[in-house]
C-alpha cells in the first residue's frame, strides 16, 4: 500500500481581488482566499450570489488575474506568465464547463469536441477518435453528427462536458454545470459528469447553488467574506 500523498493539482494562495466602483470605495470580492485540490478530488464551491464564486473560478482558470496571490497548476505558478504563457497553461491543464453549453452551432457534436483538440495541435484522426470515445462514454454515440440545435438541453450539456475533457486536462472547473436544466435532466447529466471526471482522475472545482449536488462531491467549501471555508459534511 502506497503512503504517497495525493498530488496537489490546483492551489490558490492568498488570492485577493477588488473591483473599482465609480462613486464608492473598491468592492473587495476575494480577500486572502486559499484552496488546495488534490488530483482525483471533486470539490463543491458554494456561497450566495455575489460572494465571488465565478470570480474565483475565473482566477483559477487563468481567465482573470488576481490583484495579488498565486495560482499553481500541478505545482507550476502562473503569476509570472504573460498572456501567451497563460493561454498555453490553460490548454495543458484546464477544462471548463459552464451553465450554458456555448457549443458552436454550425458544427456537429463530434466536431465541437474535435475543434479544441486541433487548436491544441492534435492530428485530426486522433482528435476524431478521442471525440467519438468521449461522446460514447456520455451516451451520445449515435448523436455525434447532430448539430447543437438538433440536441436536447441535456445532450447539449453532455457534449459540452466531453469538449471540456477533450484535451485531457488535469483540472476541471465548472460553474453551475447543470443549472440550466430541469431537475430530472440535471440529475442524470450530473451523474454522467461525476462518473467521467472520476474515470479520468481529474481534480474538479464545481460552483453550485444546489445542496443536493454539493453533497455528492468529496468535500464542500464556502466563500464567505472573501475567504474559503471548509464546511462540515
Amino acid at each position: 500500500m502506497s503512503n504517497t500523498a495525493p498530488t496537489t493539482a490546483l492551489a490558490l494562495q492568498h488570492i485577493r481581488r477588488a473591483f473599482k466602483q465609480a462613486d464608492a470605495p473598491p468592492l473587495t470580492v476575494l480577500d486572502g482566499a486559499d484552496l488546495e485540490i488534490a488530483a482525483g478530488e471533486i470539490v463543491a464551491l458554494v456561497g450566495p450570489s455575489g460572494s465571488g464564486k465565478s470570480t474565483l473560478l475565473q482566477i483559477a482558470g487563468l481567465l482573470e488575474r488576481p490583484d495579488s496571490g498565486e495560482v499553481l497548476l500541478a505545482g507550476e505558478p502562473a503569476s509570472g506568465l504573460g498572456d501567451k504563457g497563460r493561454t498555453l497553461m490553460r490548454r495543458r491543464f484546464l477544462g471548463f464547463v459552464y451553465q450554458y453549453h456555448h457549443l458552436l452551432p454550425e458544427f456537429s457534436a463530434e466536431e465541437n469536441v474535435i475543434v479544441p483538440q486541433m487548436v491544441a495541435g492534435t492530428g485530426r484522426r486522433a482528435a476524431r477518435d478521442r471525440a467519438r470515445a468521449l461522446l460514447d462514454r456520455m451516451g451520445l454515440a449515435k448523436r455525434g453528427h447532430h448539430r447543437p440545435g438538433q440536441l436536447s438541453g441535456g445532450e447539449q450539456q453532455r457534449v459540452a462536458i466531453a469538449r471540456a475533457l477533450a484535451n485531457g486536462p488535469r483540472v476541471l472547473l465548472a460553474d453551475e454545470p447543470t443549472g440550466n436544466l430541469d431537475p430530472n435532466t440535471a440529475d442524470g447529466v450530473f451523474a454522467e459528469f461525476m462518473r467521467l471526471v472520476r474515470e479520468e482522475g481529474l481534480a474538479a472545482l464545481i460552483a453550485t447553488h444546489n445542496p443536493d449536488l454539493a453533497r455528492r462531491m468529496d468535500r464542500v467549501v464556502r466563500l464567505r467574506e472573501g475567504k474559503v471555508e471548509a464546511l462540515e459534511r
